[in-house]
């Protein structure tokens, strides 16, 4: 009797201390802290970012709270990089592409132009290639942790004019910024121009331009493009960004390790939710589209592997301008060779 009173009082000791610990390392860990996106407020991609948020707000139980804010809240779209790394904002949900000038390492990583057929196929690659790996050893030199990537689909191009081949490019006005997808589209015959986002519809309307990399169907319909670009190339072919979601180096170093292991598991679910979402939406899209006047032109599977061998020769000249960015075509290479894409 007397041995059972210790043991029950023993165990009794123990979860009573373990609770206490627990107790003590929640109510230390209880923070808020800011997500900014890449999206503006009210739009399907926000939502999808505060979706996000919620999740993990549940999941930790209010031991972190995440605060979801739009595209220029605290900080530019360019300038949320620097805002993590410092601190003034614990984490991004941004566009790996903006970040090219620091290092093309970023351009290659964000989006591997004309390279994969889906973003089902480049998340293979960051979680199963290696890519997860090089994006953490790049984002921790400007003092952030990368989490996870997140896509949003394949980009079409609106255009006025009917594209049927890769050869109808030649000469073509195309709106892109200037990098990898300039370049492609240089060589073949086409001219791109550097234009800011608000000058887009009215230069298509204009006739300025002839064709705008800008978003997927369901985006570029939402700007109303389709209503005086009425050639749009979909399925896309030339360009799939990845987001991502990181935090500041420190901030995350110094999280308990079950909340670490809630937000990579969420960031993996943002991305599928941020895929299927915008794939439903130009379903839809598209079916708002028949009867309308606009022309989805699909380019052959010809052209296609065409433009995969024109890119091929971009990406090779862009990961000589840093041992980082060597070391990201290396990897997606010989990935896309294992998928048969090369």
């Amino acid at each position: 009797m007397e041995r059972r009173k210790f043991l029950t009082a023993g165990a009794a000791s123990v979860a009573a201390v373990g609770l206490a610990t627990t107790a003590g390392r929640h109510a230390q860990a209880a923070e808020t802290w800011q997500i900014q996106s890449l999206w503006q407020a009210g739009s399907i991609n926000q939502k999808v970012v505060e979706r996000f948020a919620q999740n993990v707000n549940a999941m930790t139980g209010g031991r972190l709270t995440l605060e979801a804010l739009p595209v220029g809240a605290v900080v530019s779209h360019i300038e949320s990089l620097d805002a993590v790394s410092s601190g003034i904002l614990a984490s991004q949900q941004s566009a790996t592409v903006y970040f090219t000038g620091r290092d093309p390492a970023f351009g290659l990583m964000g989006d591997l132009n004309a390279a994969y057929e889906n973003p089902y196929q480049m998340t293979m690659w960051f979680y199963k290639g290696g890519g997860l790996e090089l994006a953490r050893e790049l984002y921790k030199s400007y003092g952030l942790y990368y989490v996870g990537p997140v896509f949003w689909g394949v980009e079409s191009i609106p255009m006025r004019i009917k594209i049927s081949s890769l050869d109808d490019f030649k000469g073509v006005k195309l709106r892109m910024p200037e990098g990898p997808s300039a370049e492609i589209f240089r060589k073949l015959g086409a001219a791109p121009v550097n234009l800011p986002g608000a000058e887009v519809y009215t230069s298509l309307e204009r006739g300025v331009i002839d064709g705008a990399d800008w978003g997927t169907l369901s985006m570029n319909q939402d700007l109303g493009f389709h209503k005086i670009a009425k050639y749009p190339i979909y399925p896309g072919v030339h360009s799939m960004p990845a987001g991502d979601v990181a935090f500041n180096l420190d901030k995350w170093n110094a999280l308990e390790p079950d909340l670490q292991a809630i937000l990579e598991t969420a960031t993996k679910s943002l991305n599928l939710d941020m895929i299927q979402t915008m794939a439903m939406a130009d379903l839809e899209a598209r079916k708002a589209l028949e009867g309308s006047g606009v022309e989805l032109v699909a380019l052959s599977g010809a052209d296609r592997h065409r433009l995969r061998q024109v890119a091929s020769e971009v990406w090779a000249d862009f990961a000589k301008r840093s041992p980082m960015a060597e070391k990201v075509y290396q990897s997606q290479t010989a990935f896309l060779k294992k998928l048969g894409l090369l």
